[in-house]
């Protein structure tokens, strides 16, 4: 028996170590995201760009949205609770429209919470500061004094220049809005920023990681799925094998340690199999090749007998004989290890047909031509008994070659009374001869049909009998040739 190739880790080891880097793989994809890639850019809104949409003017900011404008009858909902950077905003809007707070509304949706705007020293109390120093108290200039430095200025300077002050662009606006303002015929004149399409920045980042996640990690299950299951494809196919020929080479793979323990056990159980049939087979050879002493003991005895004694047993040991014949001969095919060659079987058949000697007896039709890898020897004794068969019990022999769903297939079909129901498989019996064969008394002792079945097994195919009206059909299925 072959030594097991090479030792590998355990299936559940190396599934961990598969749950292990592919949960790296994505980490590192997440960092490099998240981490390494600069944060989407937020929209920014100045009071002057809004008051310029409620005036009827531009639609177009320098860093948020296009913003969208629209009448309806009633206002935007504002905050229970407005945080400080709403009021101070919805205050400082009224005074650069000219309006009165209670004929405007602002509602802001912010992206973060205003205690982060307090921390970061955006709105809030810091608002309220720089504003003061921008617009000086009720909104008038800014006081003796202030520095340009210490005026508000806007989180960055975005791709269109340096930080801007507030005398310059007004407080800003962050995330999505809501500014209306009510209008003579008491109809409120809305302004919003325009949905964000489909991806958006973030959702975009999103699908970027899952695609850099997707593409990492799915060679890697990939290749260690196949480090995993390619064994057990070899190991059906090692199974194959032994179900055709159990005399074949034994099995060697390599992978996983679970894999290595089970084609361990089918190995050991195939050389006690091949041991099993070698012991049977000899048993049986040897009983049948020592029949043949007591045998030619009877004819000798047999010298002085009565004519009429003398003949019916002299019948019953000839018969004896050509059975004990028909066995050794079954057991030298059987033992014998023929190599296998690519063949054409319809060439093969022609030459059966034309042996059979008379065309009115075994005929070729429909066929086309079939490639196998077979035992050439097998083959002609499979095919042999079954045109036999068909000449001797059928009358006539019609042969057809075919293929179908990756199989040879060959018909041969008699015109006899064929077999009943129940003895289509029991003519496949050693020894078993049906009632019309016993009649006919042909001179076989029922091993063809199980002898051609024992081939066909061996080369992976198989042997059925099937009724027709007129009369018997023997298909047989071999695998096509892989090459």
């Amino acid at each position: 028996m072959r030594p097991w190739g090479r030792n590998r880790a355990p299936i559940a080891l190396q599934l961990v170590a598969l749950l292990v880097v592919s949960l790296i793989a994505a980490q590192v994809v997440t960092f490099a995201v998240v981490v390494l890639m600069p944060p989407p850019p937020r929209a920014v809104y100045r009071l002057e760009e809004v008051v310029q949409a409620l005036k009827g003017g531009s639609l177009t900011p320098r860093f948020g949205r296009p913003l969208e404008r629209e009448v309806q009858a009633a206002p935007p909902a504002e905050p229970a609770d407005p945080p400080i950077p709403h009021e101070h905003g919805r205050r400082q809007l009224a005074n650069l429209l000219g309006v009165r707070e209670t004929d405007l509304r602002l509602a802001l949706h912010m992206d973060f919470p205003s205690r982060l705007h307090r921390n970061l020293g955006i709105g809030g109390p810091a608002l309220i500061r720089h504003q003061s120093l921008a617009d000086g108290p009720a909104g008038g200039p800014p006081p003796p004094g202030a520095r340009r430095e210490d005026l508000f200025t806007a989180s960055g300077s975005g791709p269109h220049g340096p930080p801007l002050a507030v005398h310059e662009m007004g407080p800003p606006l962050f995330g999505d809005f809501q500014a209306a303002v009510r209008q003579t015929d008491g109809q409120w004149l809305v302004v919003r920023p325009q949905p964000e399409s489909f991806p958006n920045a973030w959702q975009r980042r999103v699908l970027l990681w899952l695609a850099g996640c997707l593409m990492v990690v799915a060679p890697l299950g990939y290749l260690f799925a196949r480090r995993i299951t390619a064994p057990l494809g070899q190991f059906a196919q090692a199974a194959e094998t032994l179900g055709r020929d159990p005399s074949g080479p034994l099995m060697a793979l390599s992978g996983p340690a679970e894999i290595g323990a089970a084609a361990r056990a089918f190995n050991d159980m195939q050389v006690r199999l091949k041991r099993f049939i070698d012991d049977r087979t000899a048993m049986v050879g040897a009983i049948s090749h020592d029949l043949r002493t007591p045998l030619a003991r009877i004819r000798f005895k047999l010298e002085g007998a009565p004519g009429p004694v003398k003949a019916a047993v002299l019948a019953d040991v000839a018969q004896m004989e050509a059975m004990i014949t028909s066995v050794l001969a079954f057991i030298r095919d059987a033992s014998a290890a023929r190599p296998r060659e690519r063949l054409d079987l319809l060439s093969l058949l022609e030459c059966l047909v034309d042996d059979a000697g008379d065309q009115d007896l075994a005929v070729l039709e429909d066929s086309i031509p079939v490639t196998v890898q077979a035992d050439a020897l097998g083959l002609q004794r499979l095919f042999g008994n079954l045109l036999d068969n068909a000449v001797k019990y059928g009358v006539r022999g019609r042969v057809r070659v075919f293929q179908d769903d990756g199989h040879a297939l060959v018909e041969i079909a008699d015109d006899g009374p064929g077999l009943e129901a129940g003895e289509l498989e029991r003519v496949f019996q050693p020894f078993y001869r049906a009632e019309a064969a016993r009649t006919l008394d042909g001179g076989g002792v029922g091993l063809g049909l199980a002898v051609a079945r024992s081939i066909a097994v061996a080369h992976g195919g198989d042997v059925v009998l099937m009724s027709s009206g007129a009369g018997l059909v023997a298909r047989v299925r071999l695998p096509l040739s892989a090459g």
